[in-house]
């Protein structure tokens, strides 16, 4: 008799694993044919925002402002790529009405922006065009299978110069002030007049680069990629660690403008721009990921403390 049920049962497990087979060989086959037909699309996307990206990489994407635009469009790549068994797996249901909604506004920011070179509205455009694409294809569930990467695309969306103007003045205002407080308070000869620093002999203007913005988008682009990479559950969590980018990025960035006023006051002005000023770049994200990895490590250590008893 026991031999007679395994021998029985043997069949049933095998039946079941080539029917389990058989339905990931049907779920592989239904997403390729999905891919398959979306790769006219693809290739009209790719011909519509190709030349965009062109005009980035050989304008933009030099300056300080937006260094870090091909990271975020790698990362976006990547994050969608990674979403494809979500976004294909999806069953075909299109949201015509939001899709014919987001569509008209998307080509239209693309049209005024190519036409009138408003990077701000041409490069913005990606972002509904690629989800009314993505609505009138696939679908809402498709959609929130690919919000994330969507949305991180915005990471490179340049800024209005108005508003680059005025965040920038104000955080320069407040480095300079909180360098010369540290500065003086070590004992050092210091004296501020708005944004210039008279460090003993040398007179250090606070350029744009040293206010902290540009470190602050992209710091804030990572943070936001870390946890979504990580996948921490508690709303607090996130919360919490999207909160600490901002005084952590400020942070470092008067950390980065101590270190070369330090080092032109002991050093001189032509070491501290040279070498010295391109480490002193490299320890801002240094020091700001380490800070990120450690609150992050914190809280998660202070869930669990809560969690275990």
């Amino acid at each position: 008799m026991l031999a007679a049920s395994v021998s029985s049962a043997a069949p049933d497990e095998a039946s079941a694993a080539g029917r389990g087979a058989a339905l990931r060989g049907a779920t592989a086959l239904a997403q390729a044919v999905a891919a398959a037909r979306s790769l006219p699309l693809i290739a009209g996307l790719l011909a519509m925002y190709l030349p965009t990206y062109i005009g980035q990489a050989t304008s933009q994407w030099h300056t300080e402002e937006l260094r870090h635009g091909p990271l975020v469009a790698l990362a976006a790549a990547w994050l969608i790529w990674r979403r494809r068994a979500g976004i294909f797996a999806a069953p075909a249901a299109a949201n015509h009405l939001l899709g014919l909604l987001l569509l008209p506004v998307g080509v239209g920011a693309y049209v005024v922006g190519r036409s009138q070179e408003i990077p701000l509205l041409e490069v913005g455009s990606q972002i509904p065009v690629l989800a009314a694409v993505l609505l009138l294809t696939r679908g809402s569930q498709a959609l929130r299978a690919a919000a994330f990467p969507l949305l991180f695309l915005a990471f490179m969306v340049p800024l209005p110069g108005i508003f680059l103007n005025e965040v920038t003045g104000v955080l320069k205002e407040w480095v300079s002030v909180a360098v010369e407080e540290i500065l003086f308070s070590a004992g050092l000869p210091i004296a501020r007049s708005g944004v210039v620093l008279t460090l003993g002999q040398y007179q250090l203007l606070m350029a744009d680069a040293c206010s902290g913005l540009h470190s602050l988008i992209t710091l804030g682009a990572m943070g936001l990629l870390f946890l979504h990479l990580m996948g921490r559950k508690s709303v607090l969590h996130n919360a919490l660690l999207v909160a600490a980018i901002v005084p952590v990025a400020l942070a470092a960035n008067v950390l980065r403008v101590l270190a070369l006023a330090l080092a032109t006051y002991y050093l001189g002005e032509r070491a501290a721009q040279g070498v010295v000023h391109e480490m002193a770049g490299v320890l801002l994200f240094l020091i700001a990921l380490t800070a990120m990895f450690a609150i992050d490590a914190l809280l998660y250590r202070a869930a669990y403390r809560t969690r275990a008893p």
